[in-house]
């Protein structure tokens, strides 16, 4: 039988969810790549519009983060795949949004290795001229304190099997030493460097993000029900990214594997 959220005994502001569907099962690594194949095959709804809807459903929690605590800067650290995407996208949410805060977007990765939809978010963003750090080297200097500051993780997600290396394990540590000094921290999906399935490191706990909130994109993740994975996670939302909840409970069925 498939695990929910309901199903757990963790405490409910670990386990809370605003998906419309809360009942959803939560679904593991091979079953979340399902999910995006057959939304995209089957249903056919573009991957760019499954990552549109994952930018505006953080934009939500973004948004409300920014107001609540009255930050006034923020950091989108994007790695090279699709959770960058993401990060990407919400960054022209954010930046549309009129916030007050100061934007920075710090590239852990080679803008000509981003593909697919992140190379098209990527595109928008430079032809929108926000601000760009080639993060490969050295991190971008904070323009304001730590306590002001909202650094987003949308370096890795759930597709991640291996600890981060070089510029992103890099980014990883400097995420963490800004948290140590007060800087708010949320997740795209999964904290880098979290196991999607267990819930444990995928090295060292010092290789993972220590995030406040994480936004889980679809569903939850089986990994983010394991307590081991509470003090990684923080407090845990889902966002909707429009796809069917018929074909989650689909996947999430070990019976179905097509």
């Amino acid at each position: 039988m498939a695990l929910t959220v309901a199903d757990t005994m963790l405490p409910m502001d670990f386990a809370h969810t605003w998906h419309p569907q809360p009942d959803l099962p939560a679904l593991t690594r091979a079953q979340v790549r399902q999910v995006d194949r057959l939304a995209i095959e089957q249903l056919a709804i573009p991957g760019i519009v499954l990552m549109e809807n994952a930018a505006i459903a953080l934009a939500q929690t973004v948004g409300s983060l920014i107001d609540t605590r009255n930050l006034t800067g923020a950091v989108l650290c994007c790695g090279p795949g699709n959770n960058g995407g993401d990060g990407l996208a919400l960054a022209r949410h954010l930046h549309n949004r009129s916030h007050d805060v100061h934007l920075t977007i710090a590239l852990v990765a080679d803008p000509m290795k981003y593909k697919g939809d992140a190379r098209t978010n990527f595109e928008i963003i430079r032809r929108m001229g926000l601000q760009l750090s080639l993060a490969t080297e050295s991190m971008p200097s904070l323009t304001l304190q730590p306590q002001n500051t909202l650094i987003i993780d949308a370096l890795l997600g759930t597709g991640a099997e291996r600890p981060p290396t070089g510029p992103i394990a890099k980014c990883v540590r400097w995420i963490n030493a800004l948290h140590d000094d007060g800087a708010a921290v949320l997740a795209v999906d999964i904290p880098t460097g979290l196991d999607c399935d267990t819930g444990k490191a995928l090295g060292d706990d010092a290789e993972v993000v220590h995030a406040d909130k994480t936004v889980t994109l679809c569903a939850m993740k089986v990994g983010l029900l394991k307590r081991a994975a509470q003090r990684f996670a923080g407090y845990v939302t889902i966002g909707d990214i429009g796809v069917p909840p018929e074909l989650i409970r689909r996947c999430a069925d070990p019976a179905d594997t097509k």
